[in-house]
């Protein structure tokens, strides 16, 4: 494994981090529809799952063929463990807040369709962001060796990213609103009292 695996590695990383941010506004929904129609959403994720897996391709391509696995002490083993259960948790907290038809494209998309309402309580009180932080979770409970390392490190690096691109997407959809509960309420990391809009 050389420097160059990992900056080739990264750098895929980033193609997906550039092209999955770009497509998921307005804007990106606009570009998708003269090709997916109502099915824009559904078309941005099918090409986000295809993007992902040549990214992971590419890294087991050029730094797992000899990724020699960790020698994990217990402890480690199962704060790892903790951490994949606690994604879990966030992924179920998080996600069933959401219509999930519209989150999976499975429902089409209409030009006049409303937003969803903002979501403020459940695991929404206490973190901006479960599903990322669930997803940052479930990287590094996973890491077992050099490729799952780098994985989680660069999964994180664009999880960041796109966390950056969605504040300004959730900003201009919401407004006033929502920047008031982005003062108050992390994005990642949960605060110790639940959230409550004046």
């Amino acid at each position: 494994m050389s420097c160059f695996d990992h900056a080739l590695y990264a750098l895929f990383w980033l193609s997906f981090g550039l092209l999955h941010s770009l497509l998921a506004g307005r804007r990106g929904h606009h570009a998708l529809r003269p090709l997916a129609g109502q099915w824009c959403r559904l078309a941005y994720n099918l090409i986000a799952v295809v993007h992902l897996a040549v990214v992971l391709a590419v890294g087991r391509l050029v730094l797992g063929a000899n990724a020699v696995p960790y020698d994990r002490p217990p402890a480690l083993v199962v704060v790892q463990l903790s951490a994949l259960a606690l994604a879990v948790v966030l992924y179920w907290a998080g996600g069933r807040r959401y219509d999930l038809g519209r989150f999976l494209g499975t429902s089409p998309d209409r030009p006049g369709d409303t937003p969803e309402p903002l979501v403020v309580d459940g695991v929404h009180a206490y973190l901006r962001h479960p599903l990322y932080a669930g997803a940052c979770l479930l990287l590094f409970g996973l890491v077992t060796d050099p490729l799952s390392l780098a994985t989680a490190l660069w999964g994180s690096a664009y999880l960041g990213l796109g966390t950056w691109v969605e504040e300004r997407r959730l900003a201009d959809v919401y407004g006033e609103p929502y920047r008031a509960y982005r003062r108050q309420v992390p994005a990642l990391l949960p605060r110790l009292r639940p959230y409550r809009p004046s």
